[in-house]
């Protein structure tokens, strides 16, 4: 097994759950893990959800409902290049400004969470990253279904560090994951992702 990880703390759970499994994952953003996968350098990953359209993907995912967080438009001008998603995000809620993800988002002021928007227009939540599968999918699914069921413990150090990255108190992180979050994919899920990819066509063919 080679998993493709996303170094966001909104993944630290599945972080902890590779490291106990002792599964080797390779790290990085996600249009990079993005190119890994498209590339077959790893077998599975979450990978952006604008990308997993079509794709051999399982019942799990980023998720994030009414708010993120980390996923914004802020003041300024420009996309993210760490992102695949959420720079097609911004323009299917025809948003402009500076798209700005993952960890880094925390330390943004005065600007609109794109989550609570999607939440705000279409009343669904919003899948931000899908867990596909090159290959070996049951394999895959059975590790996925082993971590959608059993309760991630982290170590104090480790939500300290990634904390203490993202400029936020250990108590907002831990509530971040607890609270904001989550990573079942059920049918409110599958219905955001279908209105996702059906808004994202729609405007790709206006241009």
């Amino acid at each position: 097994m080679l998993i493709g990880h996303i170094d966001y703390l909104n993944l630290l759970p599945f972080y902890q759950f590779l490291k106990r499994k002792g599964i080797k994952f390779k790290k990085s953003y996600p249009s990079k893990v993005n190119e890994w996968f498209e590339k077959g350098i790893i077998e599975a990953a979450f990978i952006s959800s604008i990308k997993a359209k079509n794709k051999k993907c399982l019942n799990a995912g980023i998720v994030a409902k009414k708010k993120v967080k980390t996923v914004l438009v802020c003041p300024g001008t420009g996309e993210d290049y760490e992102s695949a998603t959420s720079n097609v995000l911004a323009k299917v809620l025809e948003i402009k400004g500076k798209v700005v993800i993952g960890d880094k988002a925390f330390k943004e002021k005065n600007c609109i969470d794109l989550a609570t928007l999607w939440y705000e227009r279409y009343s669904l939540p919003f899948v931000f990253a899908v867990f596909c599968t090159n290959k070996n999918r049951k394999k895959y699914e059975k590790l996925i279904n082993k971590f959608l069921k059993s309760k991630q413990k982290i170590p104090y150090y480790s939500l300290k560090k990634y904390a203490n990255k993202t400029g936020i108190s250990t108590k907002e992180a831990k509530e971040y994951l607890e609270k904001i979050i989550y990573y079942k994919i059920g049918w409110r899920e599958k219905k955001a992702l279908k209105k996702f990819w059906q808004q994202a066509q729609k405007m790709k063919n206006l241009k």
